[in-house]
């Protein structure tokens, strides 16, 4: 039997039975990696290491290349002390030599010297006066003080880096908190609507504006999911470790007691490590005069000879004394010069570093001071920002206004919570930089 505008009634049932085949290959397909999916999105991620961050400082501190640089700084300097105290020490010394002829030398029957002899000879010197090697050793103590001031301040900066990371770490985690929690209640509010469309009371629109408010949501959660995991791989590129590194919790940073701002100096190593370099330049010019000073050593030189000789003996030994003075020289004034040009130098960058050291102290304070009050105003806003949504949330459900009013009163109380981690970080933040300044941390 044919229709009457189209194929006959058999070739319309196969065509839809081929169809439905093809559906059904289809759906299961789709099914199957729709299970897939869900498989793989159930699979938990690994777990991220948590530290406290005390912790996170010393492992920082530890590991870092920086801080086992300068360690080896401070041990070459030592090495160099150690090389210019050698030459104010005695020194001894001793040699042993064997001569073959081809035949005994001598006349008149007495031998000169045997066709074999053996001789050993020793020499043992000291200084008497040298004042310039001297000098040398104790200007090589101030190299190693200063060697280790400047280790104490890489190990400031080292810290400093590893605590900010870390705090980094805790803003995107109480960040990634407000957006989770602003999702849930779009979520929640995107049910209602739901559940208002389906009895016949709701619009399809206020279903559109509360899909749409979720799927703003849920983007914003991603893009923080994505900045906490760079927080805490920078954390673990900061402890040298190869993986990411969670913060365990949240530092309290205590203020400094009154009166900190005015030991700065004698607290921070970077200020340390200047002064430490000035007085080592100053020192060196102190000793400049001592390259006139005479040197003076003794030297006792004792020989053994087998078999003796008609004109040596078999024990001799030799003592001598010997004195040096300078009676012209240029090099040590020019040197004297650079050395003073050295010295300018390193006061005025300790007068330089001083001056924004003070600057840093006083924009500290004042940063601390702030964002207290900023942080205080940014809680009473969350906290009034979540009292309007509470609200219009009830509004909505009695029927007295629209969701636009709930939507916006979300988005409203998400900013206030975000503007308020904000500022809870800045004020972490400022007061590390207080702390920092005054020379607090690291302890």
């Amino acid at each position: 039997m044919r229709s009457k505008n189209g194929p006959p009634f058999e070739v319309r049932g196969a065509r839809f039975a081929g169809r439905a085949k093809r559906s059904g290959r289809l759906t299961l397909s789709a099914m199957f990696a729709i299970a897939w999916a869900a498989t793989a999105f159930a699979q938990a991620p690994p777990a991220v290491r948590r530290v406290e961050f005390d912790e996170a400082v010393r492992i920082a501190i530890e590991r870092n290349p920086s801080v086992a640089t300068a360690a080896t700084a401070v041990s070459e300097a030592d090495a160099r002390l150690q090389v210019v105290r050698a030459t104010t020490r005695p020194l001894v010394s001793a040699s042993v030599s064997n001569t073959t002829l081809d035949g005994s030398r001598g006349f008149s029957g007495g031998v000169t010297q045997p066709q074999n002899q053996f001789a050993f000879g020793a020499t043992a010197s000291m200084p008497l006066l040298a004042a310039v090697p001297w000098a040398q050793v104790s200007q090589a103590r101030d190299e190693i003080t200063v060697a280790t001031e400047t280790a104490a301040d890489v190990r400031r900066q080292v810290a400093v880096a590893a605590a900010q990371a870390y705090l980094a770490v805790v803003a995107a985690r109480r960040q990634l908190d407000v957006d989770e929690r602003a999702l849930e209640n779009a979520r929640a509010h995107l049910d209602y609507a739901e559940k208002r469309l389906a009895g016949g009371v709701g619009s399809r629109l206020n279903q559109l504006r509360a899909a749409q408010a979720v799927s703003g949501d849920e983007s914003r959660l991603e893009n923080t999911r994505l900045a906490l995991r760079r927080a805490q791989e920078a954390l673990g590129v900061a402890l040298a470790e190869d993986g990411p590194i969670d913060a365990a919790g949240v530092p309290a940073f205590e203020p400094p007691p009154s009166g900190a701002a005015e030991e700065w100096m004698t607290r921070r190593p970077d200020l340390r490590a200047q002064t430490a370099a000035i007085q080592s330049a100053e020192h060196v010019i102190r000793d400049a005069w001592k390259v006139w000073v005479p040197t003076a050593s003794v030297a006792f030189t004792p020989q053994l000879v087998a078999p003796a000789g008609l004109f040596q003996p078999a024990r001799t030994w030799r003592l001598a004394f010997s004195i040096s003075q300078p009676v012209f020289d240029s090099s040590p004034r020019a040197q004297l010069a650079l050395r003073r040009i050295a010295l300018d130098r390193a006061q005025l960058a300790r007068t330089t570093r001083e001056i924004e050291v003070r600057a840093e102290i006083r924009v500290a304070e004042e940063a601390v001071a702030s964002q207290e009050r900023a942080l205080e105003s940014a809680r009473r806003a969350a906290d009034q920002a979540n009292e309007v949504l509470r609200i219009s949330t009830a509004a909505f459900e009695v029927g007295a206004t629209t969701n636009i009013e709930v939507i916006d009163a979300q988005r409203s109380a998400r900013d206030a919570e975000t503007t308020a981690a904000i500022a809870e970080d800045a004020l972490r933040r400022a007061r590390l930089d207080l702390l920092v300044a005054v020379g607090r941390f690291p302890q």
